[in-house]
């Protein structure tokens, strides 16, 4: 993959300013992209305001739930390329705002497909969800759960997301099943980690903030088993099917984008390798704090993608969390945390080519 098929393409990205897409966004930049970002404003210590993501790009601070501002940020892009990765993301606080929760992720990704249908450029449109959309059975046996199987996320953040695949889907059905029509896909990725994360109830920000403090970690759940996975692990495979799809539609559809089975690992062991990775004598706590339900068990089968794309994945568990080290060391010291995303991001291109 080396990323010239996005040289010169009018990409719109929505959640541009949040992490997941402030990486996406600077990987497209390098790539030659012309980017416009539309998305809420993004907090004072952010990995976009830190790393002066807007340079290079066209920046849009908006709601994905007015439609009417967002199809003017469209219109003027007059995109090819479309990613949806605009979220209420966090699990407690979808218990705490569910109405918010179900109107940024379900009507958010109705606008977005809304301006799609009205668009006459757009070639490719991905709408990335959650690994969390899968109705979970909390089975520790199996492979993983797999594209074809129930939808129903138990939490409002989960629910909210399948309820967003089911758009995606109808909407593909009723106005993009053309020959012209663009290419539609939905991801369905894993809990991702990485440098310059400071969302709260994370725990990998956690990790960082303890750091910082030169405190204790506190884990909640340190035997819940998640898969985890460095950012750009997705990033880089929604780029690949977003390619893919492009010159032959027959690539649309939903994937699983998440590790091997050995990086999905217990909360415990994630924190005990940062732990090791940051060095300096850090400790962790459990402490559950009786928070509401979360998933203890979750795995996604990915053999779709691998099968379909020849992928798999690039970083394991241990390098992710060196990784995040290195860049939240980087930015502690001083550094150019710009220059280190950079790196690490051609790092990764090297290594996913191999």
């Amino acid at each position: 993959m080396d990323l010239s098929f996005f040289n010169g393409k009018r990409v719109f990205l929505t959640g541009h300013t949040g992490f997941k897409g402030a990486w996406l966004s600077r990987i497209l930049q390098n790539a030659g992209a012309i980017v416009t970002g539309y998305a809420l404003e993004p907090e004072e210590k952010s990995l976009f305001k830190i790393a002066n993501i807007a340079e290079g790009m066209t920046s849009v601070y908006g709601d994905v739930r007015d439609f009417d501002a967002m199809k003017a940020a469209f219109d003027e892009c007059d995109p090819e390329i479309v990613l949806h990765l605009a979220a209420q993301p966090i699990v407690r606080e979808s218990y705490k705002r569910p109405v918010y929760t179900y109107e940024t992720n379900v009507m958010g990704t109705v606008n977005l497909l809304e301006c799609v249908r009205q668009a006459k450029h757009v070639i490719s449109v991905l709408n990335v969800t959650t690994d969390k959309v899968y109705l979970n059975r909390e089975e520790e046996t199996g492979d993983g759960y797999r594209e074809n199987e129930p939808l129903d996320g138990f939490d409002p953040y989960a629910n909210s997301k399948s309820c967003s695949e089911l758009v995606t889907h109808s909407y593909i059905r009723s106005f993009f099943d053309g020959d012209d029509a663009p290419a539609v896909s939905t991801a369905r990725a894993g809990n991702v980690i990485g440098g310059g994360d400071f969302a709260v109830d994370r725990i990998i920000p956690d990790c960082v903030r303890a750091a910082e403090a030169g405190t204790p970690i506190i884990v909640r759940h340190p035997r819940s088993v998640r898969p985890y996975q460095h950012v750009l692990e997705p990033l880089f495979t929604y780029l690949m099917i977003v390619e893919a799809q492009a010159k032959d539609k027959s690539f649309a559809g939903c994937y699983n984008v998440g590790p091997d089975s050995c990086d999905c690992v217990e909360t415990g062991k994630l924190v005990d390798l940062f732990v090791n990775a940051w060095g300096g004598g850090m400790t962790w706590e459990n402490r559950d704090d009786g928070g509401p339900h979360e998933a203890t068990y979750l795995r996604l089968c990915c053999d779709k993608v691998k099968e379909t794309f020849g992928w798999k994945p690039t970083w394991h568990i241990d390098t992710a969390v060196e990784k995040i080290a290195e860049w939240e060391q980087c930015r502690l010291n001083g550094g150019d945390v710009r220059a280190c995303m950079d790196k690490q991001a051609a790092e990764f291109l090297g290594g996913y080519n191999q």
